[in-house]
Parts: C-alpha cells; structure tokens; sequence
C-alpha cells in the first residue's frame, strides 16, 4: 500500500477524502443530536435521518455529470459550498433564530452535495492508479473514509458535552476550506468520451444514464442491491432510534461513542480487506453477515455500555471488508467510461429505502421504545446471509481476479 503514496495525485485525493469525511462526522453527529436536544422526539430524529439519506436515493442522476464534468472542480467547488452552508447552523444560534426546522432544511442540502463527491471520488481512482492496486487503493480510501468518521464522531460526542453542538458546525466550516485546497492539486486524466462543457453533457444525459442502467440490467449487481435494500431499510430504522437509546444509557457521549464504534468496525473491515481479497466473495459474505447479525443482536441486549460497543464494532467488520471488495470489484470490470454512472446508481439503489426506515422507525421509536427498534439491524444481517446462501450466483461469486465479466453480466453488451 505504502508506494501508492508515492503517487501525488492519489496523495491529495486520499489527504482530501480523509479532511471531507472528519467534516461530515462532525456535522452529521451535531446535527442529529441538536435535533433530538430541541425536540426530544425520535419522530423528528428519523425525519432528520430520511431528510439526509433521501438525496441518496437520487444519486444515479449525477452519474452522467460525473462521467462528463471535470473530477476536479466537482471536488472542489462543492467542498467550498458545504464550507458556507454548515455556517448558517451556527449563524441562526447567535442570532437567537436556531430551530429544528433551520437544521432539517441545511442537512439535506449538505448531503445533496455529497451526491456529487463520492461518485466523482471514485471514479477518479481507476484514472490515477494501476488496476492491480485498485483493493490497495479503495483499501485506503475506506480507512480515510471510516478512520476520520470514527475519530471525529467520538470526538463529536465529547465536543457536544463541551461546547455545545453548534461549535462544531464552526469547526466543520474549515474542515471543507482545508478539502477544496488538497482537490484543487489533485490531475485528473479524461477519458475518451468526457466532455467539459455542460452543453454537451446535457444534450446526452438521458442516453447515458440509459446506458448505465442497461449495462446493469442482468448482471450479479443486482440481486446484491436487492438484498442490500432490505438491510439499509433496517439500517435506517435504527440510526432514527440511536440518539435515544444512546441518551438512555449516558447521554452526548454515548451516542458518540456507539456511532464511533459502528464506523471502528467498517475501519477494521477496510483495513483486512487487502489479504482476504483472495477468497470468494461468496463465501466472506455469508460468514460476515452472519457473524454481523449474531453480534448486533448480542450487543443491544447487553446490560454493559462497554460490551454493546464492543459488539457494535465487531458486528460491522464484516461489512467494511465487503464495501472494499465491492468497489474494487467494480472498477475491476466496469469500463472508466460507465463507472460514474454504475457506481451512482448502484449508490441509490442501495440507499433508497433507508429514508423510509428512518422516518418509520422514528415514528415506531415513540410507541414502543427504542431497544426493539434497534435490534432490526441485526435482523436484516442475517437476512442477507440467507440471500447470499439461496442464490447461485452471490453463493459462487469467486475472488475478483478470477471474475468473468461475460459470466457475472458485467461485460459491455
């Protein structure tokens, strides 16, 4: 891994990556937390939840401009957006006008812009490294992502505690303006068929977003959304609920604690990923999530804060080991030409239902507690270790050289 810092262009993306994600931690741990401080309501936790998951969902929309735009100015300017936008937190709170309202309507914005960067990260990786290190890189980049997360989170929960959740937003701010800076270095080679002009990404944007999809249609990707929309339902259910369950148990820093623990976990996946990528895919997902299911279950039943984080973080191992899998799977065998749209795509897919189960699981958390609701999650682990069992092709997937993309639906029809 170490020569692929070697590299200039992939130091200042990985260095950019690592900055933006401290960012989002910070704001999205401050944000969640201030409306459940206003409110003292899980109905408006899961409705912030849904607000910032539901641009998500509209994610394969950006892919055509991903594929067209220049990587580089859509890191940047939308760095500097974000920057201006956390502000306005912080602005309304010194003016005496803060209310949950203000906050529910910045974080959707935030995470609008998101839409654009990750895409756009990940589909200049391919251009800026070799193929055989692909797993290397997106190894890294998962370590940047869940590192500066569970870092920052933690350090959230304990900053809340001290000065308050609108600080933070103060701190996010220059967290954004330090990103922009480190993309702004950052070459990214085109590719034959970009253009950068908006004219020209316009006048095609149907036919390509058309392409994309008919490049997945039929392919492996699929019934691996499939399963993983019914987890991310889950998933969204429980994160409405956590800042209560966490208030239950200790308050601010248990809530960032136990969310620090969850991306520990996708931290320790990301960071085995490299020497498990020659085993089937097949196979490390069926034992992951199984193992996944078994201690998230576990962990919301235990009497002790310690081994609930404990069991948190082991539970969401297997799940980052797959994230690095997947990606690299995708830049493997996906031309550089679609892989902004697939990779969006696919983001949306996946994230489509976890809106609705946060908003459900917000309105479920005022009835029947919070300690049910969360133990869906676990549900839904153990759910796609079935899918992965019954179905002959997730269940044979082998390791990602040995993948045929003709065989898998993954070749240019």
């Amino acid at each position: 891994m170490y020569p692929l810092f070697r590299n200039s262009a992939f130091l200042r993306l990985f260095s950019g990556r690592l900055v933006t994600n401290a960012g989002d931690s910070l704001y999205y741990i401050a944000a969640m937390w201030l409306v459940y401080d206003l409110s003292g309501s899980t109905f408006y936790t899961g409705l912030a939840g849904a607000l910032t998951l539901t641009p998500r969902v509209f994610q394969f929309l950006v892919g055509p401009l991903v594929d067209r735009w220049s990587l580089r100015r859509i890191l940047v300017r939308t760095q500097l957006v974000q920057g201006l936008l956390v502000l306005l937190i912080p602005l309304a709170a010194w003016t005496g006008v803060l209310s949950v309202g203000i906050i529910l309507v910045v974080i959707p914005l935030l995470s609008a812009l998101n839409q654009f960067v990750y895409p756009a990260q990940s589909a200049a990786l391919p251009r800026i490294v070799e193929d055989e290190n692909l797993v290397e890189a997106n190894s890294a980049f998962s370590v940047a992502y869940q590192g500066a997360d569970t870092a920052f989170t933690a350090l959230g929960g304990i900053l809340i505690a001290l000065v308050g959740a609108t600080a933070l937003f103060v701190i996010d701010s220059l967290t954004f303006a330090i990103a922009a800076l480190l993309f702004a270095g950052v070459r990214v080679p085109t590719v034959e068929g970009s253009s950068k002009t908006v004219e020209s990404a316009t006048q095609d944007y149907f036919r390509k977003l058309s392409e994309g999809v008919s490049y997945l249609r039929g392919s492996v990707i699929v019934p691996i959304l499939g399963a993983s929309v019914v987890v991310n339902f889950t998933i969204g259910i429980a994160m409405a609920v956590l800042p209560a369950f966490a208030d239950q148990r200790g308050g601010p820093e248990t809530y960032g604690t136990l969310l620090a623990a969850v991306l520990g976990g996708l931290l320790l996946g990301a960071l085995v990923a490299s020497p498990l990528k020659k085993f089937g895919i097949g196979n490390l997902s069926v034992v992951g999530f199984a193992f996944g299911g078994i201690c998230w279950l576990a962990a919301v039943s235990a009497s002790s804060v310690r081994v609930t984080v404990l069991l948190f973080c082991l539970a969401w191992i297997p799940v980052g080991v797959t994230n690095v899998i997947f990606a690299a799977m995708a830049q493997t065998v996906v031309p550089d030409s679609l892989l902004g749209r697939v990779l969006s795509l696919t983001a949306s897919a996946s994230a489509a239902a976890q809106p609705v189960g946060s908003l459900l699981g917000g309105i479920a958390g005022e009835t029947i507690g919070s300690v049910p609701i969360i133990s869906v999650v676990g549900g839904g682990f153990l759910f796609l270790t079935g899918v992965w069992l019954v179905h002959p092709m997730l269940r044979g997937l082998p390791a990602i050289e040995e993948i045929d993309p003709e065989e898998y639906g993954l070749s240019v029809r």
